[in-house]
């Protein structure tokens, strides 16, 4: 049994090492390679993130060391928060980069103001908790945490009362 196992084994590394250098790769071998999903990836073919997939003759999708590329790309640009309609457009300019070197410019200035946004109100929900917590400390009865969290619901509440009104 043994013998079998590991003549199995061989056969699979030697797969393997074979598609390697084809530079050939199923689906299952790019979703343990990415992290991503075999629907994500069939996802991501689909809204045209990565172009049409070579298929075997019997349908099998067959990927390659570019399509890798692209894919690490995806998710490198996922990771600075860009959207996959965001990504779709640097995936474009990534193929003239030189061209492409303005819009790019202000594709990723603009998502550095959302971030920066973003961070601005972080900072403030994290001085809010942080003052709800030593309300909470020196609170002997009810729950300041409750009763700030409500507080904060109403103020959105008649904040969006306001806007209506002024239409």
């Amino acid at each position: 049994m043994s013998t079998a196992l590991s003549a199995s084994a061989a056969k699979g590394r030697t797969l393997n090492k074979r598609r390697d250098r084809r530079d050939e790769y199923r689906i299952g071998d790019i979703a343990r390679l990415t992290g991503l999903s075999a629907d994500t990836l069939r996802y991501y073919e689909q809204i045209k993130l990565l172009p049409a997939v070579n298929r075997t003759a019997s349908g099998i999708r067959v990927y390659t060391g570019k399509d890798i590329s692209r894919l690490n790309f995806i998710q490198r640009a996922q990771k600075m928060n860009f959207s996959l309609a965001e990504i779709g457009e640097l995936l474009k300019m990534r193929e003239d980069p030189r061209r492409a070197r303005d819009e790019v410019r202000r594709l990723t200035a603009a998502k550095l103001s959302e971030v920066e946004a973003r961070l601005n109100d972080l900072n403030i929900l994290r001085k809010e908790l942080r003052l709800l917590l030593n309300l909470c400390k020196a609170s002997d009865d009810g729950c300041p945490i409750i009763e700030g969290i409500d507080r904060k619901v109403g103020e959105k509440t008649r904040q969006r009362r306001r806007v209506k009104a002024q239409r």
